[in-house]
């Protein structure tokens, strides 16, 4: 399944600096039901984000209006726990396009990767720099350039490098997943494959 390709993105962020944040917390077991990756956004951290009565919690940051954006900036550790791909899903359909963390599971990040959701892993010290940044300024905005594979504050210049996967990457500015990839170079593998002996 393909999905938007990735370039630079400029968004004010949303700031949720809670370490060790868990599949569980992002997606909770119950709602996994479904095998699309569509409809997850309405339940992500659903027990954080409402009381057993369905009203909203005024004190969580996605029901407060104050912030907004396409970012996510979680606490370290972000994504830990289960390997569930649903958890990846629901911050893509809730709408975020990127999730910064001074660091984040390796399972979670992958499955980010596949979907389209940049993960962006900074130096603790450029996490802090972040938050303090949108507690002044909730309208603060970062740029995430992949090709760059740079993190800027805005309104600084404040930037720091990020590493990821030479093939992900390449995947995430052409909008590919794994499958795309393949379709993408069927003739080269069909040449290839011709040349092996039967």
């Amino acid at each position: 399944m393909a999905y938007d390709k990735f370039n630079i993105l400029t968004s004010s962020a949303v700031p949720l600096p809670i370490e060790n944040v868990d599949t569980d917390q992002i997606i909770p077991a119950r709602f996994l039901k479904a095998t699309e990756r569509v409809g997850f956004g309405d339940n992500l951290f659903r027990d954080w984000r409402y009381n057993s009565d369905e009203s909203p919690k005024k004190d969580f940051v996605l029901n407060d209006s104050t912030y907004s954006g396409k970012i996510l900036v979680g606490g370290k550790n972000f994504g830990s726990g289960s390997s569930r791909e649903h958890a990846a899903w629901a911050v893509y359909d809730y709408g975020f396009r990127a999730v910064v963390s001074s660091f984040f599971a390796d399972i979670f990040k992958g499955n980010c990767l596949n979907i389209g959701v940049l993960p962006v892993q900074v130096s603790p010290e450029f996490a802090e720099t972040i938050f303090k940044a949108i507690e002044e300024n909730p309208n603060t905005e970062l740029e995430l350039n992949l090709p760059n594979q740079t993190i800027t504050l805005v309104a600084t210049g404040q930037q720091e490098s990020f590493a990821i996967n030479g093939y992900k990457k390449n995947n995430m500015l052409n909008g590919f997943d794994d499958i795309d990839y393949l379709q993408n170079i069927k003739e080269d593998i069909e040449v290839f494959a011709s040349t092996r002996p039967f």
